[in-house]
């Protein structure tokens, strides 16, 4: 499962007096505030795509339909060349807003699906595709505090009241920031655990002795470490639907780590045996062998077969609860989002 990219654009308070003439200073900032809301609704189309589909083309024309808003929205200003009355300080800011805007949608998005495309192979590249994604929306956020401090400054100096209230759909963006930080905290978790897992199904799967125990003994500890900060961890409105699919898949991996690898690592190392005794027996011709010989090959055959079938059974029995865990998982993480990301 990937991480999802998010990002924070402007949300301008709304205006409290209507202007009442094109050329007043509400009439000035409402039109850029026209622009601004325009940015508002194609970023939320972005982030709503990014939440409720997994068609990465659709994500991909939301985040391609945003830079045209911008762009188009950043031309429109830079037409306004006197400002209001040639004050065009706020005018300024807002195209070197925009501007920003622009370069880190067009450039640093880019980067993020770079950083996409490797972020599973290790948990060192999925922590730091998920600190990109935070260090944009902080530079985002910044930004948009800037952007809002140059706009009060511009109302007080000619006397409009401007309104404190998110509009709709900042409020919109700001729920689904939340949400999406909210899930991120508890999928870093989930993804060193599952990683971790993975590499020790993989050390299984070449009879790895060393790497098994390596694997094992990590699988174990991480997933207390999961255990323990769920224990500290705040759910986005005491919602804990994720929370209680992580720490039924930390249970299920610390079982998996001390129960299922130490039983898989005993019958591997049965098998290796079994093997090395079977290819001494078969160098061997019938005159060589012994009475002692095949009584004790047979022995060893015996709880070889009987080896096989507990392995099999509970390599089938965890091969099901695994499935059903990570599945669990994944399944609640996105209904955690369509719960509480608003939709439309």
């Amino acid at each position: 499962m990937k991480a999802k990219c998010t990002l924070l654009f402007l949300f301008l308070g709304t205006l409290l007096i209507q202007a009442q003439q094109f050329n007043t200073p509400v009439d000035y900032l409402n039109y850029i505030g026209k622009e601004s809301d325009n940015i508002s609704r194609s970023t939320w189309k972005y982030m709503e795509a990014a939440a409720h589909s997994k068609r990465v083309r659709k994500i991909n024309n939301t985040r391609e339909a945003l830079l045209k808003t911008i762009q188009s929205a950043s031309k429109k200003i830079q037409a306004l060349k006197d400002g209001y009355k040639g004050d065009v300080e706020y005018r300024d800011q807002m195209i070197a807003y925009l501007s920003m805007s622009e370069k880190m949608v067009n450039e640093d998005y880019a980067t993020i699906i770079d950083m996409q495309e490797v972020a599973e192979q290790s948990y060192d590249y999925m922590e730091a595709y998920i600190m990109m994604q935070e260090k944009i929306n902080e530079k985002f956020s910044s930004e948009v505090d800037k952007i809002n401090a140059a706009q009060d400054v511009f109302a007080k100096k000619y006397n409009i009241r401007i309104s404190s209230e998110m509009t709709a759909i900042g409020q919109k963006i700001r729920t689904s920031n939340e949400v999406f930080d909210n899930r991120t905290d508890l999928y870093l978790l989930f993804f060193k655990v599952n990683f971790t897992e993975g590499s020790m199904l993989e050390a299984l799967e070449k009879k790895d002795l060393n790497a098994i125990q390596q694997s094992a003994n990590a699988l174990s500890l991480y997933a207390d470490e999961g255990l323990e900060k769920l224990k500290i961890f705040k759910p986005y409105k005491n919602d804990p639907m994720l929370v209680n699919a992580s720490k039924k898949y930390f249970e299920f991996a610390k079982k998996e780590a001390t129960d299922y690898a130490t039983q898989a690592a005993a019958f591997l190392m049965l098998n290796q045996k079994f093997e090395e005794s079977k290819k001494l027996m078969d160098a061997k011709t019938d005159s060589q062998k012994t009475k002692e010989d095949i009584n004790s090959f047979n022995k060893l055959v015996e709880e070889f077969n009987k080896g096989v079938n507990n392995y099999n059974k509970i390599n089938t029995k965890y091969n099901n609860d695994r499935s059903s865990a990570i599945e669990n998982w994944n399944i609640t993480a996105d209904n955690f989002v369509a719960k509480h990301v608003p939709v439309g």
